[in-house]
């Protein structure tokens, strides 16, 4: 049976996104430069409390230039956490650098700092550490970033799926040498597609603006002198985010709500675990994610083809990189004190990915939607 489309994470349109729009089709700004780009900076770096923004086409852009201003370069090692979207790891091989994969911890299923501390042992001199908050979940920052500190390495923050998320009262993607977030359409604001970075350091934003304006020399002819990328935010695209911008407490609060009507709903069936949450932090809960106990027999396929014949869309957690074909050379390592099955070691992030799913959290669910949601899930396991 089907119904109308019930979407994972959708964008939501307000109005004001036109409003500025039409101001820059009102003044012919329709590049990829302007001045609801240069807004758009300082109302992000405003927002998050930070000096210095650069607008971008993408979060990839912003992970790939944020590794250009850091020197990382070919041959380079950088530590990326295993369980995360591909983005997070293919701008290291985009620079020849060698991506090794960290296992995830438990408690928020972010990089796991002991397995870190482990990767420092084996690989000394390593150059960058990418750490990512997992569906809007920080990661425990403070333990990172003391490592990090300890080997005198940069740290770079992933916060693509966490924009107004917080740590201990900071905004992540504050707390790194360089943070970056993601405007695609799925996140919990967009401007279609684009990304920003941000940095205390004013020389980082400023090089990764050149670098993606195709890295002209500041001379009246066209003169290169480094490699240039055609990354920069439009003046278009720059509206829409700002627009955006001013309902991000608003998506917040109702992502937050959504998660706790899955908590309430699943409160009474042990089997179900929701994806946790930092609690020395305030999650945005971009996505609401589930994980099951394999003892009951329930498999996540199961539930997510039950919601499929409805119409209603959900996804598997993210594959952990280590399990890629594309990087299967890639060293990894993994969390201390996982179990073995049939003799074979399964990580954190394995486990994770083996029995969890993404539920539907698009915050214009009606609660007619979420009711159908959580009855279908539910059949699975009522007795």
């Amino acid at each position: 049976m089907t119904g109308k489309k019930i979407y994972l994470s959708s964008p939501t349109m307000h109005g004001e996104e036109q409003e500025f729009i039409k101001e820059a089709f009102d003044t012919n700004w329709v590049a990829p430069l302007g001045p609801n780009v240069n807004a758009f900076e300082k109302e992000i770096a405003d927002y998050v409390g930070i000096s210095h923004a650069s607008a971008l086409s993408a979060g990839t852009a912003a992970i790939h230039l944020a590794l250009k201003v850091l020197g990382i370069s070919q041959g380079d090692l950088v530590f990326v956490p295993t369980l995360t979207f591909s983005a997070t790891c293919n701008p290291v091989v985009y620079e020849k650098a060698v991506p090794v994969f960290i296992d995830s911890e438990k408690d928020t299923w972010n990089m796991d700092p002991d397995a870190l501390r482990r990767a420092f042992e084996k690989y000394p001199n390593v150059k960058a550490v990418i750490v990512v908050h997992l569906y809007g979940t920080p990661a425990k920052l403070y333990e990172i970033m003391e490592i990090c500190r300890e080997h005198n390495v940069p740290l770079i923050e992933d916060a693509a799926e966490s924009l107004g998320s917080t740590y201990k009262g900071k905004h992540t993607g504050t707390f790194g040498d360089i943070g970056i977030y993601s405007f695609n359409g799925n996140k919990i604001i967009t401007t279609s597609g684009g990304g920003m970075m941000v940095s205390e350091k004013e020389e980082f934003t400023k090089k990764a603006t050149f670098l993606a304006t195709q890295a002209r020399d500041p001379a009246r002819h066209y003169q290169h002198s480094n490699i240039g990328y055609n990354y920069r935010m439009s003046n278009i695209v720059a509206g829409v985010g700002r627009g955006q911008l001013l309902h991000l407490e608003e998506h917040k609060d109702r992502k937050k709500a959504i998660y706790r009507q899955y908590k309430e709903a699943f409160a009474d069936i042990p089997e179900i675990t929701l994806n946790p949450l930092n609690e020395d932090g305030d999650a945005n809960c971009w996505l609401t994610c589930m994980t099951i106990s394999p003892a009951c027999g329930v498999t996540p396929n199961q539930i997510m083809d039950a919601l499929d014949e409805w119409n209603i869309e959900s996804r598997p957690i993210w594959k952990p990189m280590h399990l890629q074909p594309v990087f299967a050379k890639c060293d990894f390592i993994a969390a201390e004190g996982n179990g073995c099955k049939e003799g074979v070691r399964e990580s954190a992030a394995e486990d994770i990915f083996n029995r969890g799913l993404c539920l539907p959290s698009d915050i214009k669910n009606t609660p007619e939607d979420m009711e159908l949601i959580i009855k279908i899930v539910r059949k699975h396991f009522d007795r």
